[in-house]
């Protein structure tokens, strides 16, 4: 009897984290979605470096009096695995992204941002010897097919395209892999809000230093869509950065890297509606490179041994 109600127990836990899981995939799906379009409006009056670090200071800044209050608690053996989760999930991205947009438009941003499950798995597969399943490599090429398409699409008849600028925005979705793996391997063990808080703080006081030399806050007040680009910044920060950095680590603990990375199943659907809604330029072309991605996405999550 005692027997039944353990597994009933365990059963119970199973179906309310799988629950949760679902619950957190389509809240961060939306959030980030709407992250793109939130730099490209933090652009109107900031640089782009600016942007990056803006994102990264207010979230700092949001995170150090939980930082104070959680000292006592921080395992500092976990240093190197909480700097590289705060490096490359949040600072990197932060500046890439920003800087990727001043030539990539947002809802093109959003698509190739569903890369980040694929250089996940790579990742897994080159760090941490993570079997490999044949179908997840037809699943990795399919994703880099869609890439190639994205690579091809001309907003009108001219033979350019920012390829410097796409390519540093797949160098943020690799990070971002490594970011995943990190939390997956190496940091089980820690609270979902102390990994954002000590990899934030770890890197919030250099950017900070990098930010105040700038003339950022004089572009608050002198620039006409100063304000509005700053509010724009703040909810990209506050929601977009600290309180679903959070969110994410709670999905990657009580599932697994690879499931969490596939929130980019729905972010460029959610990039590309409020890049309609901006009168960004799409065409045929942007969902037919999204659907050749999430298909490759699909085959790399659920390849069958």
């Amino acid at each position: 009897m005692f027997g039944e109600i353990k597994i009933s127990n365990i059963d119970s836990q199973k179906t309310n984290n799988d629950v949760l899981a679902w619950f957190l995939l389509i809240l961060l799906s939306f959030v980030w979605g709407s992250s793109f379009i939130l730099i490209k409006k933090s652009l109107v009056a900031f640089t782009p470096t600016q942007v990056g670090a803006g994102r990264v200071v207010i979230s700092f800044l949001a995170f150090l009096p939980l930082f104070v209050y959680h000292f006592k608690n921080i395992d500092w053996k976990k240093l190197v695995p909480l700097f590289v989760v705060g490096f490359c999930g949040s600072g990197a991205p932060a500046f890439l992204y920003a800087i990727g947009q001043t030539e990539i438009p947002s809802g093109v941003a959003g698509v190739l941002n569903s890369m980040t499950p694929i250089f996940t798995l790579l990742i897994a597969l080159a760090f941490f010897k993570k079997p490999l399943i044949r179908n997840q490599i037809i699943g990795i090429l399919i994703g880099f097919a869609g890439i190639l398409v994205i690579f091809f699409i001309k907003e009108d008849k001219s033979l350019s395209f920012p390829y410097l600028y796409a390519f540093l925005i797949l160098l943020a979705t690799f990070f971002y892999g490594i970011s995943v793996n990190t939390v997956g391997y190496y940091l089980q063990s820690v609270r979902p809000l102390l990994i954002s808080t000590v990899s934030f703080v770890l890197i919030g006081l250099w950017v900070l230093a990098y930010l105040l030399s700038t003339d950022f806050l004089d572009r608050v007040h002198t620039h006409p869509e100063g304000w509005n680009s700053l509010a724009a910044l703040a909810t990209l920060s506050l929601i977009g950065t600290f309180l679903a950095n959070i969110l994410f680590f709670k999905l990657i603990q009580i599932t697994e890297a690879i499931f969490s990375s596939t929130v980019s199943f729905i972010i460029p659907f959610v990039a590309l509606i409020w890049a309609y809604v901006d009168g960004e330029y799409l065409s045929i072309f942007h969902f037919v490179a999204l659907m050749l991605i999430l298909a490759g996405i699909f085959m790399v999550k659920y390849a069958k041994k």
